[in-house]
């Protein structure tokens, strides 16, 4: 599998292409900004893109979804429960002191267990509510990878004092859905660097004694 993961945008989400090297089609995971930059990385890889998932509506995962849509025409996919944060993109952009980008409703509502294919590769959308109340995980099991979105970072989780927060929902996410997948599995989270489940399950200082 074709994987990159590249910082966009003013608080450096990552953003990450994934595509199968056989048919050469790719998912794109919260493009929130730098488009020119996302396709130029399609191009190099002569993939076609086919779905971009975006793990949650916070302006820094989502502002790029519908620019990328409209050059490529692949579908936006996310929770539906975080279109109440659609309403909140003027002040979510005032936050970040940069333009209101165009946002829509998903293409479809990636649901808990929603199965999502890059190419022939299968993948499994992990439904984490805390972070936002439609936070979402990509989980590809083939490849041992986990795209976490603001859910779960290297010895740390994501925070919940923003609209749609929910520090308890945010805990039992992590406990129930994410640290049940194997240990060695490779967690992409939505800022800073990698890690593993079993690191995290280890150490993270927020995960001990669950």
């Amino acid at each position: 599998m074709i994987r990159e993961t590249f910082p966009v945008g003013p608080l450096q989400c990552n953003c990450t292409i994934v595509g199968d090297e056989v048919s050469r089609e790719a998912t794109v995971i919260d493009p929130g900004d730098d488009i020119p930059g996302i396709l130029v990385r399609l191009a190099r890889h002569s993939l076609t893109l086919k779905q971009i998932l975006v793990t949650h509506a916070h302006i820094d995962h989502i502002a790029g979804a519908l620019e990328l849509k409209r050059i490529t025409g692949a579908p936006i996919l996310y929770n539906q429960n975080d279109l109440p944060l659609l309403a909140t993109m003027e002040e979510q952009a005032g936050w970040l002191g940069v333009d209101t980008p165009n946002v829509a409703p998903p293409d479809d509502n990636l649901v808990h267990g929603y199965s999502v294919r890059v190419g022939a590769i299968p993948g499994e959308v992990i439904h984490t509510p805390g972070h936002t109340q439609g936070s979402s995980c990509l989980y590809i099991p083939s490849q041992s990878l986990l795209l976490a979105g603001d859910t779960l970072f290297a010895g740390s989780v994501g925070r919940t004092d923003l609209p749609g927060g929910d520090t308890r929902s945010l805990i039992q996410s992590i406990h129930d859905r994410l640290l049940t997948l194997p240990d060695e599995t490779l967690v992409i989270p939505g800022h800073g660097r990698s890690t593993s489940i079993g690191v995290e399950r280890d150490s993270n200082p927020f995960l001990q004694g669950l």
